[in-house]
């Protein structure tokens, strides 16, 4: 079964055109003025089509806490997190759901979930994420954030020294049950990767990080981590290494062009070379980084560069959604006030390339999507321009990306698939998803937790707060 998308709006080299184009299987097979209806008929008139978004780094089990921690740097925020973590993998289960329909309905097709796993239940937790990503049809890279390193570790000491209590498993248990996740669930041809995702320099040992970097060379898997999110993991990476985390990376072999780093706030210029000499991706995620005071990552020095950018919502509790339009928006304006040479800016068509080309290229996949090509995977959303959030009618790419659109994605393809139609997701049923979701929650507001109040001294004291 294939289709033909009838006169849609389609960005050119400067303007737009109108355009009909055909999937068959799972690929663009043509893109012409006219072209000969076959399969389903989809009218593209007053429609804009570009390639699916890459919701390039999240965290799905976050959903059950979004809207509940309030403004806490990073290291204080992570420790209510984990004080209450999801401890079901149907919990998971329902969350990925989540994850993947709201990044569909906001242009993505494909979603990078650093997925929590459940201790004594990691095999059930990746299974249960994945079965829903399946479910919805949407491509996945699914990166168990591993650590080898006790939570307490991610603060630097502040010249006292400290002991940590051992982590539940040790590094060669932890690269097993990676191995053993590859061999079970890494399926590129069905839409679903596994990638080598320690969670960063601040909870990993440097045998971690090259366990995972032969594991993903053996069975060429992207990589992906956390990378100098927080001023503090700038003080941690100086005890630890005596310089830049990034260099310590490069030193350990895990930067590459299949490799994407969350965040990059906290960059130097140095830095910022060797990612551009490594191939490496930046994912921004901007709403994160504002909503837990982290900083502004430079890039628009990125870009300067000539180093590859990707956006991310992260996780739906330190966000708190996965809107990819809302994260692009304010990942492009944000840098606005940074630099007075307004041509340095990033335009609405270069955040569109960014969230689409620059995704895809982090996850080895240009070749493959982020593009309307002819050959390529038919990947597409096609948006609705008629829409009121959308008008009255200027630039469809400026209104995208600048505006507030509201359930403007009409239809959306992942590998040929419908997934998207009318507005609706086709594969499963959403209102019950809702209805679960409802559930199996409860309005709180007010909660304890132990790991903050504790973690709050400590973190007071290295950064020197009163």
């Amino acid at each position: 079964m294939g289709y033909t998308i009838q006169q849609a709006i389609i960005p050119s080299e400067l303007d737009y055109v109108q355009a009909d184009v055909r999937i068959e299987g799972d690929r663009i097979t043509a893109i012409a003025p006219r072209l000969d209806p076959q399969g389903t008929v989809i009218n593209g008139n007053n429609h804009l089509l570009l390639p699916g978004f890459v919701n390039a780094h999240t965290h799905s089990s976050e959903m059950w806490q979004r809207g509940m921690i309030p403004p806490r740097p990073l290291e204080l925020w992570l420790a209510e997190l984990y004080d209450f973590t999801p401890l079901n993998p149907e919990q998971l289960y329902l969350s990925a759901l989540g994850t993947a329909v709201e990044t569909l309905l906001s242009g993505g097709t494909t979603v990078v979930d650093h997925l929590v796993i459940i201790p004594g239940l990691e095999e059930e937790s990746v299974d249960a994420v994945i079965r829903a990503y399946r479910e919805v049809g949407i491509r996945a890279f699914v990166g168990p954030l591993l650590q080898d390193e006790a939570t307490t570790a991610a603060l630097p000491s502040g010249g006292d020294p400290r002991t940590h209590i051992p982590y539940l498993r040790s590094t060669a248990e932890t690269l097993e049950l990676l191995a053993t996740l590859v061999d079970r669930y890494h399926r590129p041809d069905a839409g679903i990767h596994i990638m080598t995702a320690p969670t960063g320099m601040q909870l990993c040992s440097d045998a971690l990080f090259e366990g995972c970097v032969e594991l993903s060379d053996r069975h060429s898997l992207c990589r992906h981590t956390h990378l100098l999110e927080s001023k503090a993991q700038v003080l941690l990476a100086q005890e630890k290494y005596g310089y830049s985390a990034v260099k310590h990376l490069q030193k350990l072999g895990f930067l590459g062009t299949r490799t994407s780093l969350a965040h990059c706030v906290w960059l130097e210029d140095a830095d910022i070379e060797i990612l551009r000499e490594t191939g490496s991706t930046v994912v921004h995620n901007p709403l994160s980084n504002l909503r837990l005071g982290s900083g502004i990552a430079p890039v628009l020095k990125f870009r300067q560069a000539g180093v590859n950018i990707a956006f991310g919502c992260d996780g739906a509790a330190s966000n708190d959604s996965q809107d990819l339009l809302e994260a692009i928006k304010i990942g492009s304006i944000l840098h606005n006030t940074n630099d007075f040479e307004y041509r340095n800016w990033i335009s609405p068509r270069e955040a569109v390339q960014m969230a689409s080309l620059g995704g895809a290229t982090g996850l080895g996949l240009a070749d493959q999507v982020g593009t309307l090509t002819v050959g390529k995977k038919a990947d597409l959303v096609l948006y609705d321009l008629t829409r009121l959030s959308l008008l009255p009618r200027t630039d469809p790419i400026g209104l995208l990306v600048l505006g507030r659109p509201v359930n403007v994605v009409q239809h959306a393809w992942v590998d040929g698939r419908q997934v998207v139609q009318d507005g609706r997701v086709t594969r499963i049923d959403v209102e019950a998803l809702s209805q679960e979701l409802f559930a199996q929650s409860q309005w709180q507001s007010q909660r304890r937790s132990p790991g903050a109040i504790e973690m709050e001294i400590a973190y007071r004291r290295v950064m020197k707060l009163a």
